[in-house]
Formats: C-alpha cells, structure tokens, sequence
C-alpha cells in the first residue's frame, strides 16, 4: 500500500518505525499503521500473520491507544493498526455514523489489507462490533482478544434513554457539550482520571496531548457524538451464540462502563467459543494504556497458544 504523509500532530504519537499507509473505503480514506521503517524489517512484516488492532469510539480515540502494545509483535506479525473512518488521521465525513458504517469499514479493511483470516484486537465498543462481525463473517477472523466488550445495550439495556445520549442527541448542545467535553486537554485529562484510567498517576502528557490532537481534527465530532448518543450501540448478547471464532475477554476490574460481571455474563452464553476470560485488578477499561507490559503477555500467551 502508499504511504500517506501525515502533517502533525498525529504522526508524532507512533512508535518508531511505524509508518502511516492508506486504503479506500466506502466511507473514504482510511489510515492504519505499519511497521515499515527502521529499525524494523519489511521482510518479516509482510510475510508475518496479520495482527490488527482496533481501538474504541470514544472522543479523541485514535490507533495511538494500542501503540504501547503493537510494537511487541512487530517481529512475528504483520500489524495493522488503523485510525478507523471518523477517527484520528483517517476521513471525516460529516455524516450520521451508524453500525452498519462500522461494519463496513472494519470489514473493507480485513478484505484489503489483511488479506486472510486475521487475529483482532479491540476494546469496549469497537470490540463489541468486531464479535457482532464475525459472527456473521467468520472466514475474516482467525481470533480475537478482545477488552471488555460491550454493545452498551447489552440484555436489554436501553443506553438512548439515558442523559448523556439524548443531550448528545440534542443539535447545537451536541457541539457545545463536544467542544468543552472532549476537544480540549482539561476536558480529555478529566475524562481519562475519572472514567477511563484507575490510576490517574499512569497518565501521562503525550497520553492528553494524542487524545487532543485526534479530537480536535476537522469534523472529529460528527464519529464521537454519533457514539456518545447511542447511534452504534446494540445488544451485543443476542449475537454470542452464533460465534464460532476462538476468543480471549479481558476485563478491568474498575472498569466504569460495564462491570466484570456483566463480562462474565456475556461470555456464560458461548463458552465454546470465549476459551478465556481474564478480570485485570487495578486497571480501567484501557488496560494496555495503563499497564501495558501484562496486556503484551496475556497477548503473546493467547498467540502462542493458538486457536483451538
């Protein structure tokens, strides 16, 4: 594939090496992250099984949110690390984001850059929409290790109904609420502290500034209020029993969004397919932002032991 040369301030948040190419989706172009530079060697990379890493749909969100981990397999798979269509460097198209434009994308992606049946790994909802994917496309996916899943309307859960999605749902007040709560670094440090991390002490400056730099982008509201108003949410519960692809769930146990319990309960209905479930103390639902190494381990222990 191309490179596509970035301006800053997103480029500066990869790891050394990894380099920015592109495809063309439905939806536009989307950028992912490769290690395609020194010190690493393409050799490797392009004949390795792909690894791909896709991160959440919360503001700010963007491919930096695994960059602590991907790097770790860079010798032994070929990693695609996406800013998916809305999010980070990839295209913003001002629209009404939806599932399905999700499904898509992730799917277009598989297709052209994977190229065959690939390891995923994805967090919160954009984890929850890859398990929803391959139990209607199973020849995409040969695993997943996947952080705390969730659909958000989970068993029934009415997330819409809440105050957070219909003042997101309301026009004008959706930017207003957009621009002062997550476009800004006061806003996103905030956010990480009391939402996202368990400690606050793991977050770190170059953490603040990526999330920043991806929300601030050009029509990088349109993806984030699409999310926070309940457009991509679903019951991730009644699309479990049809999985068949060998799957790990790694829960944070003070994660605020959706609780162990309700994680174990999500696996309890296919344990043929979710072969583990691991909860992670003292972490939040961004275990491989915050503690990363344990993240690499548990990712290299599910590599190696392969689908069964």
């Amino acid at each position: 594939m191309p490179s596509l040369q970035l301006p800053d301030p997103m480029k500066q948040f990869q790891p050394p090496g990894f380099e920015p190419q592109h495809i063309q989706t439905s939806l536009g172009t989307m950028v992912y992250y490769s290690p395609t530079g020194a010190p690493w060697r393409s050799p490797v990379e392009t004949a390795a099984p792909p690894l791909v890493f896709l991160h959440s749909l919360g503001g700010g969100s963007s491919a930096f949110e695994w960059s602590k981990v991907y790097p770790a397999f860079a010798t032994t798979h070929r990693i695609i690390a996406p800013d998916l269509v809305g999010w980070g460097q990839s295209a913003h198209p001002p629209r009404d984001y939806s599932i399905a434009d999700y499904l898509a994308v992730i799917t277009e992606c598989l297709e052209q850059v994977a190229q065959q049946p690939a390891t995923v790994v994805s967090t919160s909802l954009t984890a929850g929409l890859v398990l929803r994917l391959a139990s209607q496309r199973p020849d995409l996916f040969d695993s997943l290790f996947l952080v705390s899943p969730s659909g958000y309307s989970d068993f029934g859960q009415d997330y819409q109904s809440g105050l957070a999605a219909q003042l997101a749902g309301t026009p004008i007040l959706d930017r207003i609420i957009y621009t002062l709560g997550a476009a800004n670094e006061l806003a996103v440090r905030n956010f990480l502290e009391q939402f996202l991390f368990a400690k606050r002490s793991r977050i770190t400056d170059e953490m603040v500034a990526a999330y920043v730099a991806s929300a601030q982008q050009e029509n990088a509201e349109y993806a984030a209020l699409a999310s926070l108003k309940g457009s991509l949410c679903f019951d991730l519960s009644l699309y479990i029993d049809a999985l068949q692809t060998p799957t790990f769930m790694l829960w944070g146990a003070a994660s605020r969004f959706t609780s162990v319990a309700q994680g174990q309960r999500l696996a309890s209905l296919n344990p043929t397919a979710v072969k583990e479930f691991v909860s992670m103390d003292d972490v939040g639902v961004l275990p491989h932002l915050e503690l990363p190494a344990v993240v690499i381990g548990l990712l290299q222990g599910w590599l190696q032991a392969g689908p069964t």
